[in-house]
């Protein structure tokens, strides 16, 4: 998608571990921290491993393709920045590599989500610094 400058919703904060993760974002790369010691894969970034306690990790690339979990529609816009979009719906997507995260399923109205629904990361690029993961429809091979 096209960058501009013309965005006028939130942006994530880049600082700390968001920056990387925003950082990879901007190549057109999920990544999620995966432990170096035990293989745990997480999802949002912290410095420590809740399943073993280790401060050892990598930026694992993620295959960017996984199921909706669960979802909750908004029909009043909470801020005026959000009232041109709805009905909308934030979705938690679980991706293959077992991390939930919370974003926006661009091609499917809000009264057509189904858990289970398969979905594939597409990024956006919402202004020249940030780019924002979204999801799809997967695509059939």
């Amino acid at each position: 998608m096209e960058a501009t400058s013309q965005y006028k919703r939130l942006l994530p904060p880049m600082r700390g571990l968001a920056r990387d993760f925003y950082g990879y974002c901007k190549q057109h790369e999920l990544r999620f921290q995966k432990c170096s010691s035990c293989g745990a894969w997480r999802h949002v970034p912290r410095e420590m491993c809740p399943d073993c306690g280790s401060f050892d990790y990598e930026w694992a690339k993620s295959a960017g393709k996984g199921k909706v979990f669960s979802w909750s529609t908004t029909s009043q816009p909470m801020l005026p920045q959000f009232a041109d979009a709805v009905p909308y719906a934030i979705v938690i997507v679980e991706l293959d590599e077992g991390v939930r995260m919370a974003t926006w399923v661009v091609d499917v109205p809000p009264d057509q989500l189904r858990i289970g629904l398969p979905v594939e990361v597409q990024f956006d690029d919402v202004t020249e610094e940030v780019t924002l993961p979204k999801f799809r429809l997967r695509k059939q091979a």
